[in-house]
Parts: C-alpha cells; sequence; structure tokens
C-alpha cells in the first residue's frame, strides 16, 4: 500500500467532530517501517492533536527517529498542508529533502520537501551558545 493510500484509510479513524475535518498522516522511516497518525479534537480545541504529530509519536515510540518520505491527506479543495507546529515537528526527524506528498481525497496530489515547506527550521545549530 503506497504512503498516500495508508493516510487515506487511517483518516477515516479521525476524531474530528468539531471541525469534521479529517485528517490522515503516513510516515515512512529509513528502516521501511510505517507509522500512522490522525488528527484527535478536544472540545478545549488547542488541546487536539494534528495527524502528523500522532504519526510521528508512533514513530518515536517503536524507537524510530530517522523520517525517510511522508504523506498527509485531507478532504480539502487542495493539497492540505500540514500547520507550523507540525512543519517544525517533521524537520525535527527529517532532512530538508524528505519528500512530503501532500493530497486531497479527490486525488489531487503535489509533492514537496520539509524545507520548502519550512525554510530556516529552527535547529540544534541554533543552541549552539545556549550556556
Amino acid at each position: 500500500m503506497s504512503l498516500i493510500e495508508e493516510a487515506r484509510a487511517v483518516r477515516l479513524n479521525a476524531h474530528a467532530p468539531y471541525s469534521n475535518f479529517k485528517v490522515g498522516a503516513a510516515i515512512r522511516t529509513a528502516s521501511g517501517a510505517v507509522y500512522l497518525g490522525c488528527n484527535v479534537e478536544n472540545v478545549a480545541y488547542p488541546e487536539g492533536t494534528c495527524a502528523e504529530a500522532g504519526a510521528i509519536a508512533a514513530m518515536v515510540a517503536a524507537g524510530e527517529t530517522e523520517i525517510a518520505a511522508v504523506a498527509v491527506i485531507a478532504n480539502s479543495p487542495q493539497p492540505v498542508s500540514p500547520c507550523g507546529g507540525c512543519r517544525q515537528k517533521l524537520a525535527e526527524f527529517a532532512g530538508g529533502d524528505v519528500t512530503v506528498t501532500l493530497a486531497t481525497t479527490d486525488g489531487v496530489v503535489m509533492d514537496t520537501t520539509v524545507a520548502a515547506l519550512l525554510p530556516g527550521a529552527f535547529d540544534q545549530d541554533y543552541m549552539s551558545r545556549s550556556n
């Protein structure tokens, strides 16, 4: 199954009773394993979890830390992009050249990279003088 198909399937499990905006994400790691996530809303909106964050959490919980590819899908008029926070989360575990495939449930697909989504990502180099 392709990453988009995996993301499409897990999207159906999203808990989005407030926005009805279901998002699915699939991450393939360097080992070839695939980790899935879907958005989980909470009535206190800021307490919800994005699909990408859920997939990253599953990956880390399994002991992996290197993202090789990402797919994100939603029922939107154009391919859905990760929010700013999730862009930073992806940059924590993926090189700038890692492909991020964004898709709609209607079949519109756009490929980009982590670096294109988050130019100037905050990284460990900024912490070099943190004493």
